[in-house]
């Protein structure tokens, strides 16, 4: 191999949910690789703090706001790059959100709300997106798994269906589009420290017990997903499809450490 199969020059990708923690940092990381980027969330300051430093790193990109739980934001949002770049050849899933409670009584009206936002969002990215990539019969989608696609983790259980069903998406979309082009894969990060979860990392019995699981001893840092992203976006991948790439210190291996 060499290092021109790792380079993203010449291409478009649109990361949505791509304005903090670990969706910016894949942004930028696409961006560094040599894509254009664009970052969509719903938050306008957001979105234009993600833009200026892609702009600062000699990359094109766009400013416009996006929903995952509104078709027609992701539509229009697909419409301006698409007029702008003339094609989106990389989609970056990235948008979600998480309520931990007791299952007996989690209300209906947060289950639905945490499935629309994770799993649903996804689905509308990947068809919205996935129309054009399959029309140029080329395009790759890169969706956002979790420890709990795979084990269950206590008192998330909308958020652990939910991640379960993107697994399940990636796997189902890449047997029906990637004889036409289109490879859809999934990155699944461990434990990364965020803004948003320090606090429950450093200082609570379920940040103990994470860390304890890890056999690498220590959580991620959010740049550390950004050779995966670039990775399956690459024609270092172009045989790859259907994966879930797992990022994670050795969680999902880990038995007994000690």
């Amino acid at each position: 191999m060499t290092c021109s199969l790792f380079s993203l020059e010449g291409k478009t990708a649109v990361v949505v949910g791509g304005n903090s923690g670990i969706g910016q940092a894949l942004a930028l990381g696409l961006a560094k690789a040599g894509a254009d980027v664009v970052p969509a969330s719903r938050r306008e300051t957001a979105v234009d703090e993600t833009a200026a430093k892609i702009e600062a790193l000699g990359r094109k990109t766009l400013r416009v706001t996006a929903d995952v739980g509104q078709r027609a934001s992701l539509e229009k949002l697909r419409d301006a790059v698409l007029s702008a770049f003339g094609k989106v050849d990389v989609l970056v899933n990235c948008a979600g959100i998480t309520g931990k409670g007791p299952t007996l009584n989690f209300s209906e009206d947060s289950w639905c709300k945490i499935v629309d936002t994770n799993l649903t969002g996804t689905l509308r990215g990947c068809q919205v997106f996935g129309e054009h990539m399959l029309s140029r019969r080329s395009g790759r989608i890169i969706n956002i798994a979790s420890l709990s696609t795979y084990v269950g983790l206590f008192e998330v259980a909308a958020y652990g269906a939910s991640k379960a069903g993107v697994g399940s998406l990636t796997k189902t979309l890449a047997v029906e589009w990637s004889r036409h082009g289109v490879l859809v894969n999934a990155i699944l990060p461990g434990v990364f420290r965020t803004s948003l979860n320090s606090n429950l990392l450093d200082k609570t019995d379920r940040g103990a017990e994470f860390l304890a699981r890890t056999p690498m001893g220590r959580f991620g840092e959010v740049c550390e997903l950004v050779g995966a992203a670039v990775y399956l976006a690459s024609d270092a991948a172009s045989f790859v499809t259907g994966s879930i790439l797992v990022v994670d210190g050795g969680f999902l291996a880990s038995g007994v450490n000690q």
